[in-house]
């Protein structure tokens, strides 16, 4: 590490807004002489202001100048170290957001003496310079890429730190109980009071019943990364296409009153409650001599396989049929929701009938006309919490890196549990103890290999 940091002692500059026309653009430079060389490009529109003598947190307002030709007109922001985002000197020029003034002014302060920044540089110069630890590091992608609320809630707790006090809180008792391990070891033969078998057994029990808890939130976790893949099943005519666009609050899928008329999956995303949701309108369910129908009929089971949530769609104003009862029975109550469409209409079923066949829960709507589709949002935002503390009040794991170090983590301690309960020398438990240690070490980023940081830096945009 002590290598990089030296490299991170020249100065870096990268655009670090989107591509593309906007009100606002940003040039942004990082490292010792970052204030100076934004000095040498930029002329303040007072001639008593000076850029180089400029406090910390303050703009000035002036003109980016290649010799003596107006570039753009500007605003000069500086930020001295250690108080910024790198901790080093840091200078952003607020320029106009079109292409041209924000290239050429990016060219300027390169030909003044700044190197181009890499990918997520500049955040790894905070982790470098110990600002910021490598899973809190990690979530500043996260808060970039969040699609929802709660993806962005999940992204933040993490920046602020939450993911990375449990870790370092299962670490401190993992050491405590390695400390006393090894004393059983240095000290065997000595008159010193020291951990019994049962006192060991009992503080890995406790550790890994913490660690398994926070692995308990990877499904959530991977929901909010990834999406809450829903599939909208049921027979055909039952309003499957109207449900979807009821939903997407659009004209999304074709609908007809002909049967039969999705032939194929047909999938967008929205946000419900926070959540990122990909639904997949699929063809009606029913045995057919078509070909073309019978592979929509294939893809919607496939859909149906890769749904982590299905929403059974019934038609409320049919009495119920023999491939309605036979959806009901197939499909799995924990991961489905029944919803009854056409409530507009006169009612042919009693919920009973459907109780008598299912559990799962049941939603009245009318896709057509758009009511309660606010209770079924509730109730597919409620399937993936199950009464459980939101994102932004709870540690979520989103990051599948975390995932198997903490995996790997709990499987030493694992292994420590089994070679106290076998009756092995410490010297194995401590080996599964410092195992564990290590793994939990991977996450914050204490002793991590340079190329996995190289990794997982390069997914950042550049800018950031």
């Amino acid at each position: 590490m002590s290598m990089e940091i030296g490299r991170f002692e020249d100065t870096i500059a990268a655009i670090a807004t989107p591509p593309g026309r906007s009100g606002i653009g940003i040039v942004r430079l990082s490292g010792p002489q970052a204030i100076a060389i934004a000095g040498e490009v930029f002329r303040p529109a007072s001639r008593k202001r000076n850029p180089l003598a400029q406090a910390s947190f303050t703009t000035c307002y002036g003109h980016v100048m290649a010799g003596e030709q107006v570039v753009d007109e500007v605003i000069l922001t500086v930020m001295r170290a250690p108080h910024t985002y790198t901790t080093q000197d840091v200078a952003a020029i607020n320029c106009h957001g079109g292409v041209v003034p924000l290239r050429r002014t990016l060219e300027l302060v390169i030909e003044a003496g700044a190197r181009p920044a890499d990918p997520g540089e500049f955040t790894k110069r905070a982790y470098y310079f110990g600002r910021i630890d490598l899973a809190q590091a990690e979530a500043v992608a996260d808060i970039i890429n969040a699609q929802t609320n709660e993806s962005q809630k999940a992204a933040m707790t993490q920046l602020a730190g939450r993911l990375s006090d449990e870790i370092n809180a299962f670490r401190e008792n993992i050491m405590g109980t390695l400390v006393r391990v090894e004393a059983a070891i240095d000290f065997s033969d000595q008159d010193i009071e020291l951990m019994s078998a049962e006192e060991i057994a009992a503080a890995i029990g406790e550790l890994r019943g913490q660690i398994g808890a926070l692995l308990a939130t990877t499904e959530h976790g991977r929901i909010l990364r990834e999406g809450l893949k829903v599939a909208i099943v049921g027979r055909p005519n039952v309003g499957k296409s109207s449900l979807l666009n009821a939903l997407l609050q659009t004209s999304r899928a074709i609908v007809t009153e002909v049967p039969g008329t999705t032939r194929d999956v047909v999938e967008d995303t929205v946000n419900v409650n926070g959540i990122p949701v990909t639904l997949a309108d699929t063809a009606g369910l029913r045995e057919t001599n078509n070909v073309v129908e019978a592979e929509g009929v294939s893809r919607s089971r496939q859909a149906i396989a890769d749904a982590d949530l299905v929403l059974l769609v019934i038609d409320s104003s049919e009495a119920l049929g023999g491939d309605d009862e036979e959806l009901l029975a197939e499909l799995p109550s924990s991961s489905s929701i029944v919803v009854m469409n056409k409530e507009d209409l006169p009612t042919a079923i009693d919920a009973s009938e459907v109780e008598r066949i299912t559990s799962a829960p049941i939603v009245w709507v009318s896709a057509l006309e758009g009511t309660h589709i606010g209770e079924l949002e509730n109730a597919i935002s409620s399937h993936v919490w199950e009464g459980k503390a939101g994102a932004g009040e709870q540690t979520i794991i989103t990051n599948v890196r975390h995932k198997v170090a903490l995996q790997k983590a709990e499987a030493a301690l694992a292994a420590a549990a089994e070679a106290v309960s076998g009756g092995y020398s410490e010297e194995f438990v401590a080996a599964d103890l410092r195992g564990a240690l290590s793994r939990l070490d991977e996450i914050v980023g204490k002793y991590v290999p340079e190329d996995v940081i190289s990794r997982i830096f390069a997914e950042f945009c550049i800018g950031k």
